[in-house]
């Protein structure tokens, strides 16, 4: 029971990381030991499971795919998103510079904490890491590209969109618009039920989930300590979107609501009772998941 509860926490984790910009469900999962395991989980279904599934083989279908764990970690997330994090858009609304410090600090320690798990540090490493950081921040240079409804294009952005899911320091809705497709995929297809678009769009989330998983998990099993120095550069690459102290510089508008393309980034230079109180914060941050780490050992 203590297990499934903590399984819980950790999806509800990750469905609060989804709503924040460049932090993902991904990220929460590498912070909470659940990486790996939810990686091998979304890989089982494959051919076995779909003939467990067409046999009526429930049960064994629910053991071979690990469908309890997959259970509690996305029906934490949906709880999450239909709850906890609601509250943190609040948050964000009318506290911004000390939520925004909460979640550096909680990112800045993921990343050393991360990198402790890293067995071999060579030259492949290194460029790993490196090659992460600059993907992940090259990300916020790109102009967004026009609004396109071609079917093979949404099934793509199905495809990329679901990697903010999956890969740490991405956040899937921030990809969607870069894409120019968010408000047609996630506003006007919804409202008006075009039936085409959603299941395009959903098969190709669907479909990226399983190629992905599944090469994620061979990637992290050949070759453990260069795919998460890879992962770790994307979340070090990410820091530059949550830096708390900020101010917009191009963002977009949205079915009547901003979306923001790019900060520009800034040092406090006074320590008044918004900076000390956002400082506390961070340090709050880091030792949760200092916390997070030591109860994962």
């Amino acid at each position: 029971m203590k297990k499934n509860i903590i399984l819980i926490l950790k999806g509800m984790g990750m469905g609060i990381a989804n709503v924040i910009p460049g932090v993902s469900g991904g990220t929460v999962a590498l912070i909470t030991g659940i990486y790996q395991e939810l990686l091998k989980s979304l890989k089982s279904f494959d051919k076995q499971a779909f003939s467990l599934l067409l046999t009526l083989n429930f049960k064994e279908f629910g053991i071979y795919t690990n469908l309890s764990f997959l259970a509690y970690v996305f029906g934490g997330s949906l709880i999450s998103l239909f709850s906890i994090a609601s509250l943190f858009k609040f948050l964000f609304k009318n506290y911004p510079l000390e939520i925004w410090s909460l979640f550096f600090g909680l990112i800045l320690a993921s990343i050393i904490f991360i990198g402790q798990r890293i067995k071999t540090w060579n030259f492949q490493s290194y460029l790993a890491i490196i090659i992460g950081t600059l993907v992940a921040l090259s990300l916020t240079f790109i102009t967004p590209s026009a609004e396109n409804n071609n079917l093979f294009y949404v099934f793509l952005c199905g495809i990329i969109g679901i990697s903010g899911m999956i890969l740490p320091g991405l956040s899937g809705s921030y990809i969607l618009i870069l894409m120019g497709n968010y408000e047609l995929l996630m506003v006007r297809s919804v409202s008006e039920f075009d039936i085409p678009l959603l299941l395009t769009f959903l098969f190709g989330s669907i479909f990226g989930l399983l190629v992905l998983s599944n090469f994620l998990h061979w990637l992290i099993n050949k070759y453990y300590s260069v795919t998460l120095a890879g992962l770790t550069g994307f979340i070090i690459g990410s820091l530059s979107i949550i830096w708390p102290w900020k101010v917009v510089s191009e963002s977009i508008i949205i079915n009547g609501k901003e979306k923001v393309l790019s900060y520009d980034l800034f040092f406090p230079n006074q320590l008044d009772t918004h900076n000390i109180v956002s400082i506390i914060m961070m340090i709050i941050g880091f030792f949760i998941v200092y916390l997070i780490e030591k109860n994962n050992k």
